[in-house]
């Protein structure tokens, strides 16, 4: 399938954009890092993004393990082989070990999970089917989190799948393709 926005170079990105297209790229492990070189034709609006996307992940106050679940769940969710192809790569350096990742894809249910990650992996489960939270999942998930934790895993849960919605809406091909 065809992107319908071509990924950017320095004309439509623009010399800042053109820079953190080439650092992420590298930070990603790839020449070209698709998702920046076509959100980063977005000029200011890509740097905002990026700055709230970085206050989430890697600098929000949850573990980046537990990010990482979060981010990696999601993206199997609605099955972005974008997002999951470089959070898999990144979950490695933060602890998802090949047995994780393989728990993670059978859900909350799987076998194996401590209670705080079977309450973080419900409540995941339940934002990306309903957009909300039962009573039930929310006090598990209030007895491993402050309220701090609690407000961030929920962004954290929605900017990744309206980062899934955007790369499958804009076709973004996967690196290396």
């Amino acid at each position: 399938m065809r992107p319908r926005i071509s990924p950017g170079r320095l004309r439509e990105l623009g010399p800042i954009n053109w820079v953190a297209w080439q650092l992420l790229s590298r930070a990603a492990g790839t020449d070209d890092a698709h998702l920046f070189s076509t959100l980063g034709r977005t000029r200011g609006l890509f740097r905002g993004w990026l700055h709230y996307s970085g206050k989430l992940m890697p600098g929000g106050r949850l573990p980046r393990l537990e990010s990482e679940l979060v981010i990696i769940r999601v993206a199997h969710l609605r099955g972005c082989d974008y997002e999951m192809d470089h959070h898999i790569r990144l979950g490695r350096r933060a602890g998802v070990t090949t047995e994780i990742l393989d728990r993670l894809r059978g859900g909350p249910g799987a076998e194996g999970w401590s209670n705080k990650h079977r309450a973080l992996l419900t409540a995941v489960d339940q934002l990306v089917e309903t957009r909300d939270l039962d009573d039930e999942t929310w006090a598990a998930l209030a007895e491993h989190y402050d309220e701090r934790r609690l407000i961030e895993i929920v962004l954290l849960v929605n900017q990744y799948e309206g980062l899934a919605a955007t790369i499958t809406a804009l076709r973004i091909q996967r690196d290396g393709v």
